[in-house]
């Protein structure tokens, strides 16, 4: 196990693109760490820098105590799980999973070790005489998570390994590496890994902490929980949940000894927490950011704030429904229990309703920095 350090990380290409601009990360020894962003955020080009896939342009990466900038793939103490599988096609299960350490000139007996451990902790033992043509998309990945299990590294690095597969085998497989590294490192044999995905499930399901990119810088790096309830900004904000955090354009408005966001003819008041911490922006445009499942729909008006809009759209996704309220030119979105939103729809859509915020979940950012003056 090591820890992994990026410091002044960069990558510019030769036509002078800047990939990635100084970033500075610190992951933990035996940490899973995802790197999650969306296309073009230059999430695989660092994790590619880390493994020596791609040269670094400037800074430095650590693996452990070493500086491995100028370090071949093989000598850093990686093993890499690709998207597309990369097995050998002529090769079977256990000539796949065999093939580094006899690069590594192991001895027969300890390669026959790994080979089997890997195998039983993959569930592969019935498919070792298989061919990759003979397997499916599942057992196939796990074939090429195996073979990096078997190199028993320092750090595992993924990139976008499931992205191949459909839902139902993502969703297992995710549950599956998961379950991998948490049984590891109870074993004290868990290496730190490095994931990266587009997905956001992956990404919240998956990660003791997650790094949230954007062209080519870090926008914040936190716990699930913290991404989720405590967005740095408003990138972050929009990017981790489904459906997404409604993010609005309003102003900060005297309301008597209040302060409070214009919604449509709404004027809701912030808490008194929130009002200390807004200071100085009043009068001036911001955002506002509340959860969709913070926000509560009524057929009549409700006591205290409430704002007005009509009902124009529906989403039954079983358990719960995804509710569209028309607020002046802009649609607010609600989460709501299935039992609650049917009697909600009762009466159909395209008519009244009432929605109410709750405040001490919502979020003010500023327009210019879009920074989270919340927090």
């Amino acid at each position: 196990m090591a820890e992994v350090t990026f410091n002044k990380l960069e990558k510019v290409y030769s036509n002078g693109f800047k990939a990635v601009h100084g970033i500075d990360l610190t992951i933990k020894d035996g940490e899973f760490m995802v790197i999650v962003g969306p296309s073009g955020c230059a999430k695989s080009t660092t994790l590619r820098m880390l493994a020596g896939l791609e040269t670094i342009s400037g800074g430095e990466v650590r693996i452990g105590s070493r500086v491995v900038n100028n370090l071949a793939p093989k000598d850093r103490g990686i093993a890499m799980v690709f998207q597309n599988y990369a097995l050998y096609p002529h090769m079977t299960v256990r000539e796949n999973l065999a093939f580094g350490l006899k690069l590594s000139k192991l001895p027969k007996d300890k390669i026959d070790e790994q080979v089997n451990e890997a195998a039983r902790i993959l569930e592969l033992e019935e498919l070792m005489d298989r061919l990759p043509r003979q397997l499916s998309g599942g057992q196939a990945q796990r074939v090429a998570v195996g073979r990096a299990i078997v190199k028993k590294p320092d750090v595992f690095l993924f990139d976008e390994p499931l992205s191949n597969l459909d839902a139902k085998l993502r969703a297992s497989m995710r549950i599956r590496i998961s379950d991998l590294h948490k049984q590891l490192k109870q074993s004290g044999k868990a290496a730190t890994s490095v994931y990266v995905t587009h997905d956001q499930t992956e990404a919240m399901t998956m990660g003791d902490r997650i790094c949230v990119m954007k062209l080519g810088h870090i926008m914040q790096v936190d716990t699930p929980d913290n991404l989720y309830h405590y967005p740095k900004n408003m990138f972050v904000a929009g990017f981790i949940g489904a459906p997404e955090m409604n993010i609005k354009k309003t102003e900060l408005v005297s309301n008597g000894d209040d302060v409070a966001i214009r919604v449509g003819d709404a004027v809701l008041n912030l808490t008194p927490a929130q009002k200390e911490k807004v200071a100085g922006h009043l009068n001036k445009a911001v955002f506002y950011g509340v959860r969709p499942e913070y926000v509560s729909v009524h057929a009549q008006p409700g006591e205290g704030q409430s704002g007005y809009g009509s009902l124009v759209r529906a989403e039954n996704m079983g358990h719960e429904f995804f509710l569209y309220i028309k607020v002046g030119n802009e649609e607010i979105t609600s989460r709501m229990p299935s039992e609650e939103a049917r009697e909600l729809l009762s009466a159909g859509l395209n008519r009244p309703v009432w929605f109410t915020f709750e405040m001490d979940r919502c979020h003010i950012f500023d327009a210019e920095t879009e920074a989270n003056l919340t927090l």
